[in-house]
């Protein structure tokens, strides 16, 4: 498959699309409601690293997430600017956080039932991998970076508008699950003028299958530790429990 970009060609090697894999496509498109014009490139995007491994002779989706990441930032960012344009630089900031964070994006991928498409190789397929956060996020964003390079800026930007941009609203009634990480930074330069420093205190099972314990440390005050099955789930554990403490002793 050749993509052109920037009047440059780059070339991917996709897995196969075969009659069954057809299907499966067509009717994650339809939840998605885009429609490619390359149904290789929407496999690619979600074919992981693990898949690609074990098969040989096909690239993974790291690619286009790199991609996707960059046009969801730049989409929520326009959205924000052009319908927020009383709030400050920091909400806007805190709001953008939220909606494109990790969390949103599996929410979203579990709402589209990507977890059912994506590609991963059979040493994931027995950890768990079809549910791990961190290979639905990362697909979630590769998909928006395919659906650009299929059919350009405004099809990508309409795709993130129907399924994130609601997010926003949530957002702004507090009704989201809120970002401790973004939380406790805030009050730590506010009330301490310092940021949080967080560190792995431990970690547990092989390399494809990892727990990891988090504690972070503000104005020399020790919380935690978090745990998870990512850094950044062990973090955001460990910034609920400091921030919850901080705002509890200030309110005292």
């Amino acid at each position: 498959m050749v993509v052109a970009l920037f009047g440059k060609s780059l070339l991917e090697s996709p897995p196969p699309v075969d009659a069954e894999r057809k299907r499966a496509l067509l009717a994650f498109q339809r939840r998605l409601e885009v429609r490619f014009r390359n149904l290789s490139l929407l496999n690619l995007a979600l074919s992981h690293r693990s898949f690609a491994n074990e098969t040989g002779d096909v690239d993974n989706n790291e690619r286009l997430e790199f991609l996707g990441d960059a046009v969801l930032g730049l989409t929520v960012s326009q959205y924000l600017y052009e319908q927020l344009s009383g709030r400050a630089e920091g909400v806007l900031a805190r709001v953008k956080s939220i909606v494109v964070s990790e969390q949103s994006l599996v929410a979203l991928a579990r709402k589209l039932r990507l977890d059912d498409v994506v590609l991963i190789g059979k040493g994931e397929e027995a950890s768990g991998g079809r549910s791990k956060k961190a290979i639905l996020a990362d697909a979630m964003e590769a998909v928006i970076g395919a659906c650009y390079l299929d059919s350009g800026l405004a099809a990508a930007g309409k795709l993130v508008s129907r399924h994130l941009v609601p997010e926003v609203q949530k957002v702004l009634e507090d009704r989201h699950r809120r970002d401790y990480k973004t939380l406790l930074q805030e009050l730590a330069q506010r009330k301490f003028k310092t940021y949080p420093r967080y560190r792995v205190t431990e970690t547990k099972g092989p390399d494809h299958d990892q727990t990891f314990w988090t504690e972070v440390t503000v104005d020399r005050r020790v919380f935690g530790p978090g745990k998870g099955k990512s850094k950044k789930e062990a973090e955001q554990e460990a910034a609920e429990f400091a921030f919850l403490s901080l705002e509890s002793s200030a309110q005292q």
